[in-house]
């Protein structure tokens, strides 16, 4: 995500079923693949453990976006080890796996970021790249589902395509896969994907009809610095919402994102700066058509300051708004498999944070749901992406595996 516990569950069914079970600790060692009939949290609770030391692997060795060699050749290795096709270097350093079941059913997708935050985006963070907004989780997650829906391949219907993407931080991996082709061989119907969330460790909160805001950028140059400086102040008070700074202020966002029709389900986020003669301005507005009307606002108040020139992209970066059709069959799957304490619905959008998943949403339909990771007790900031304190609960990554499992082979074989 580019910047800017509960209760156990004892519900265990066989893949294909109702329920997915979820454990909430590390089980045993990891073993050969056995007979039929086994239940998905069987499976998963073999893999824990090295799920939890291939978490830890990745986070000591952090890749900026592009540079993510490393951690492909990890996820890569692991995936052929347990029988899917496998194709790297997909745009860049991706990786694409694709598992077939032995019974016929339908595609889908599973997409998983790879690359750790640079230190020009983390929030009170340090001078290194790290792993701070868990996409050393995700990538744990999404080769753990794979890993356990293949050794359950006999009883798996249709196609799962498994997409570890790189330079999400730099909202350009996506891009790049797509422009690569990346489904031209094997075309999923639909895509899901996961990210870590400020939430209680095993919470999953659905975002159909809502998602993550895009970007705006723009450049407005003026004759004087000083007429710089005022239009960049007039032009940051166009914001609604402030950035977060006290863990009160992170509290205060968690709860509005869940409220219907609240303070966050409009909003522009602005960031204006002086440099030099020019203005430099970076926004995200919600919902998305509200862009035309900011650049409006924009330009309006550069011309009262007789600037000589104002410029935008062709386009901001597109926001990432969740179909509601498939986010609602979600919402009903796991409210059925987990309970509704384990299941919430976001109601607006974080306006911090952008995602480029929202080009893999704007060309496939699909879900992109927050899993918590918040250690019961602990500051709201050890669980809020971007922060140099991010320091999930590891209990998450057993809880995405054998819940994402369950929904792919679910969705493998219905619509």
């Amino acid at each position: 995500m580019s910047e800017w516990g509960s209760r156990a569950v004892n519900r265990r069914v066989v893949l294909g079923g109702a329920a997915v079970g979820v454990a909430g600790a590390v089980l045993g060692p990891v073993g050969p693949a056995d007979a039929g009939g086994r239940s998905i949290d069987e499976v998963a609770g073999r893999l824990d453990r090295q799920l939890i030391a291939l978490r830890r692997d990745i986070h000591r060795h952090p890749e900026a976006a592009g540079r993510e060699e490393r951690t492909a050749d990890v996820v890569a290795r692991q995936l052929r080890g347990a029988g899917l096709t496998v194709t790297t270097g997909v745009g860049g350093h991706g990786v694409v796996a694709v598992l077939t079941g032995a019974r016929r059913g339908r595609t889908v997708a599973y997409r998983a970021d790879m690359d750790a935050v640079p230190p020009s985006d983390q929030i009170e963070g340090g001078p290194e790249v790290a792993h701070l907004c868990g996409h050393d989780l995700h990538t744990s997650i999404g080769v753990g589902a794979a890993l356990v829906l293949a050794r359950l391949r006999e009883q798996l219907a249709g196609t799962v395509v498994f997409v570890f993407q790189p330079a999400e931080e730099a909202l350009s991996g996506a891009r790049a896969m797509l422009a690569e082709g990346v489904f031209d061989r094997v075309r999923p119907a639909e895509i899901h994907a996961l990210h870590c969330g400020p939430f209680p460790v095993g919470q999953f909160v659905t975002t159909a009809g809502f998602g993550l805001p895009g970007q705006d950028r723009g450049l407005v140059s003026l004759t004087s610095a000083d007429a710089a400086a005022e239009l960049a102040a007039d032009i940051a008070a166009l914001g609604t919402v402030a950035r977060p700074v006290t863990s009160a202020d992170l509290e205060r966002v968690v709860a509005e994102i869940q409220e219907p029709d609240g303070p966050l389900s409009r909003f522009v986020f602005m960031q204006a700066q002086p440099a030099g003669t020019d203005v430099r301005i970076s926004y995200r507005c919600w919902p998305e058509h509200r862009y035309a009307e900011v650049r409006e606002q924009v330009r309006r108040l550069a011309q009262s300051y007789g600037a000589s020139a104002v410029s935008f992209p062709d386009d901001p970066f597109p926001a990432m708004v969740c179909p509601p059709r498939e986010g609602q069959a979600l919402a009903r799957h796991l409210r059925r498999t987990l309970g509704d304490d384990r299941t919430v619905a976001l109601h607006a959008a974080l306006p911090y944070s952008g995602e480029d998943y929202a080009l893999f949403l704007d060309e496939i339909p699909g879900t992109f749901t927050f899993l918590g990771v918040r250690r019961p007790g602990a500051d709201i900031k050890t669980a809020y992406p971007h922060f140099g304190a991010f320091n999930p609960d590891e209990r998450a990554i057993g809880y995405g595996v054998r819940t994402m499992a369950g929904w792919l082979s679910h969705r493998t074989r219905s619509a």
